[in-house]
Parts: C-alpha cells; structure tokens; sequence
C-alpha cells in the first residue's frame, strides 16, 4: 500500500497546472510553452493600420500688409529750408568773400532774374495776341457838358436825387471787364424822379455843397 501511495505522488514541476478552487489554470510559468489549459495556443490580436497621414493642406501665405500712407513732407518757409539745407551740406566749404563781391553777386543774380521775368512776360504776350482795344472814348466837341444815364436810389430830400451810376469798362493792361459804381446828387426842381427811375443827368455849376450834376429826364420810371 505504501508503494502505491508513493507512485500516485507526482513530482514537483511536471504535470499540468494545478486548478484554482473555480476551477481556473494558474498563469503559466516562465520557460513553459505559452498555450491555455487545453493546449491551443492564444489568438494574435489584429494589428491596426496606421492611418495614412492626412495629407498637408498649403498653408496660404498671409497678405501683405498695406504700405502705410506716406506722411505728407513738412512745407517750411524759405528762409527755414534754406537753414536747413545748409545744415545738411557735408562737401568742401566756398572761399570767404568780402561784403563788395557779396553785394556784386546779389546785384547779378537780380540781373538775371530780371531778365527771366522779361523773357517770361513777353512769352505770356505772344500767347494771347494783340490786346483788344477796349471801348472808345467817347468823343465830345469842346464845351458840351458830360451827360451820365444812372438809377436814381434815393428822393427822400426836397429838389435833389441821388443817382447810382454804373461804369463798365475794360482794363487796359488784363483786358478784364471791370463793373464800378459811382453816386451823385443831381438837381430835381420839380421833383419828377422817384426812387428807382432810370434818368439822364447832365454836369452842371456847383449848386450845392455836393449838387454837382442837373436832372434833363427821366427815361424810364420804376415799375
């Protein structure tokens, strides 16, 4: 009985796994062949593709920025600039020169100026033509009495209205229409003229201190 007892007995490190009270194989030992309790081996896990990698979007360049506007450039007076250009002159410095060669440079430098201006003025000449004559003077036999059409503004005193009289005429030089107007009191004995009549006066003695002119007729009354 003893024999048998000891030929059941297994030795230590052969056979298979002892089983767990559930019923479950321990974990196998190191050096043992890796399969489960019975002998299949364990399925390889599937291997996940790498996902390709995602293609790089072209990356878009950034606008460039927009010029800043350019600062307007400082207007200095001509005496200013001209302090100031020199201030940034770096060649060779003139010779000295007297108060007699200074004033003799100036006088020269007129000179040629003087001429430019000529030159220039005569060119602007020939670009308009022969001026116009203008309007004629009015011819008058020795004698007779300068005579004006005018409005009367104003018949508020006794005898005397006050006329406006308008000149129109050209200027002799810019050939420009000039308008003028010139007031004059002017003797009314019946007093015929109201205000805004137009009326013909005629030059006569001093009949006052500032009467100068006499009432001939009134031409056209006021409306």
């Amino acid at each position: 009985m003893a024999e048998e007892n000891e030929e059941k007995t297994e030795e230590p490190g052969t056979g298979s796994a002892p089983e767990t009270e559930a019923g479950e194989a321990t974990e196998p030992v190191e050096g043992s062949d890796p399969t489960d309790a019975a002998g299949e081996a364990p399925e390889e896990a599937p291997v996940e593709e790498e996902a390709p990698a995602a293609e790089e979007a072209p990356v878009e360049e950034a606008p460039a920025a927009s010029a800043e506007p350019a600062e307007p450039e400082e207007v200095l007076p001509p005496k200013a600039a001209r302090k100031r250009r020199r201030s940034t002159h770096t060649g060779e410095t003139g010779p000295e020169r007297s108060s007699e060669e200074r004033a003799t440079e100036r006088v020269e430098r007129r000179r040629e100026k003087a001429i430019a201006r000529s030159r220039r003025r005569g060119q602007e000449r020939a670009k308009r033509g022969e001026p116009g004559q203008g309007t004629p003077a009015t011819e008058r036999e020795p004698g007779v009495r300068k005579s004006q059409l005018g409005t009367v503004v104003s018949d508020k005193a006794d005898k005397t209205i006050t006329v406006r009289v308008d000149i129109v005429r050209r200027h002799r030089r810019y050939e420009k229409v000039v308008r003028q107007s010139a007031t004059v009191h002017a003797h009314d004995e019946q007093n015929e003229a109201s205000a805004g009549d137009v009326v013909r006066v005629i030059e006569s003695r001093p009949l006052s201190r500032l009467k100068r002119w006499r009432l001939v007729e009134v031409i056209e009354k006021a409306r």
